[in-house]
């Protein structure tokens, strides 16, 4: 008898991805590493990503923040953030983030955001998730 999991922890094989620069305003989730990057690192890369529609958590807020020490109120942070959508970190999304599908929690409510703010893409640098392909309707991809 196998256990059946729930749904929302069902994610499809790995896919191909397209070329999503390509796709007319793709709905694109950032993990932190990547908005990490787009503050400290690479700039440049948030023209390539202006076409489509960027969505956070308030938890990569403050992971953000932390990690580059960085003190607000900063008009930096405010440009980053002015047309991103803020995804709601809710007590479903933390319940269900407590379930998994990764044994890493911060990882988990990342996902469980983009599946909550219906995002199309989940686009990230750590390794272990891109080898999900999918969570959800979601994929997980490294670049566009």
């Amino acid at each position: 008898k196998t256990s059946k999991l729930p749904e929302f922890l069902m994610h499809k094989e790995r896919r191909t991805t397209t070329n999503i620069s390509k796709k007319s305003m793709a709905s694109i989730y950032l993990d932190t590493n990547i908005l990490i990057d787009l503050f400290k690192r690479d700039t440049s890369k948030l023209a390539e990503l202006a076409e489509h529609k960027l969505y956070i958590s308030p938890l990569s807020c403050h992971i953000l923040c932390y990690a580059t020490k960085t003190n607000i109120p900063t008009l930096e942070l405010d440009l980053l953030l002015k047309n991103m959508g803020i995804v709601n970190l809710s007590n479903v999304v933390l319940q269900r983030a407590l379930v998994g599908p990764t044994n890493d929690l911060e990882d988990n409510l990342q996902l469980h955001s983009a599946t909550q703010g219906k995002c199309q893409y989940f686009l990230t640098r750590d390794k272990l998730l891109l080898k999900l392909g999918y969570f959800g309707e979601t994929a997980i991809v490294d670049h566009l």
